[in-house]
């Protein structure tokens, strides 16, 4: 199976000076590439003058992350799988092996990640990913390792592989074939949640995504937009509603119809009350925009709700913010 290991990099100078040789010296069997998104500062020049085993694809402008990748993995035709990998990922030794080899083992896979840890902390989980991801009910994404905020240290607990909902974009192997047949990454949502999208729509079309524990990374996070920041908010808020939208059955679709504006509404008085103004309206602008994709996402619904041929198994049945409110931060206390 031939691999590429492909970082998009906006602007990332600093991140590539610092983790890319790990990439480099650590992913044996794999080619590296970077896809530029139109970076202004000297991300070109450091690639072209310290790393000459890099390919280097320049994509002209910042599409963002899902077109950005959309655009570099279409001219990767020679290639059975990708990785796509942040920019502020540290890749140790042995992590790419045992992703590529769970692809080769199953063909009933489409996706598979690594478990991701805090590059700060090695010891505790990372935010956007951990030990593979889950949704609830309402679509709130949580982990095995990260329930909301709250992280767990990493004690082994969770080194199983198993199917889970959603691997992080951090580090996303797919199959090409998968990747190409359902379009790729939804580029209308910019940044934020695409993989989580893509995961859903694998899994309607009958493809298992799986966590692969025997790898793992060290990712750094926040690299590109603060927790707080207000476009992270809606990017956040929008694309939520907008995957819900595309992919939920009628019964999920209805009841997220019904709740999904107060909880939202609770999110925004939360950011009132912490004194982010432009957090709130961040919200009702995330509403908004959402609204405004009405009619788009509802062919787009049709079409991938057409090729369904059943209900992902691994979508909570609860609402993980009461489950959280009443003292549930662990995976396992879930269960």
């Amino acid at each position: 199976m031939r691999v590429a290991a492909v970082i998009l990099n906006y602007n990332g100078e600093h991140h590539l000076a610092h983790y890319l040789p790990t990439v480099v010296n650590n992913s044996g069997g794999a080619d590296i590439i970077v896809a530029d998104n139109g970076s202004t500062d000297g991300s070109v020049a450091l690639l072209n003058s310290q790393f000459s085993t890099v390919r280097l694809i320049e994509l002209g402008q910042n599409y963002g992350f899902a077109e950005g990748y959309n655009r570099a993995l279409a001219e990767l035709d020679e290639y059975d799988c990708y990785v796509l990998l942040n920019s502020d990922v540290y890749t140790p030794e042995g992590w790419l092996e045992p992703l590529v080899s769970r692809l080769e083992a199953d063909p009933n896979i489409g996706a598979v990640g690594p478990k991701i840890l805090s590059e700060s902390d090695h010891s505790s989980f990372e935010y956007a990913g951990a030990a593979g991801g889950f949704i609830d009910y309402l679509g709130y994404p949580f982990c095995r390792g990260r329930i909301l905020s709250a992280l767990e240290k990493d004690n082994g607990q969770y080194n199983d592989s198993r199917e889970v909902f959603w691997v992080s974009g951090a580090a996303f192997c797919v199959r090409k074939s998968v990747y190409r047949s359902l379009g790729g990454l939804c580029s209308d949502f910019f940044a934020h949640m695409e993989e989580i999208d893509l995961c859903w729509r694998m899994q309607l079309d009958g493809w298992k995504v799986v966590v692969e524990p025997r790898s793992r990374v060290y990712h750094l996070g926040g690299g590109t937009l603060a927790t707080n920041s207000p476009h992270k908010i809606l990017l956040n808020h929008r694309n939520n509603l907008a995957m819900l939208y595309r992919c939920a059955s009628p019964l999920q679709r209805a009841v997220v119809a019904v709740v999904r504006p107060f909880t939202d509404l609770a999110a925004a008085l939360s950011y009132l009350a912490g004194g982010n103004w432009e957090g709130t309206k961040a919200v009702f602008r995330a509403w908004r925009e959402f609204i405004a994709w009405h009619s788009r996402l509802s062919k787009e619904r049709r079409e991938i709700r057409g090729y369904a041929k059943s209900n992902p198994r691994h979508i909570y049945k609860g609402i993980i913010v009461l489950r959280y409110l009443f003292g549930k931060r662990k995976f396992k206390q879930l269960l």
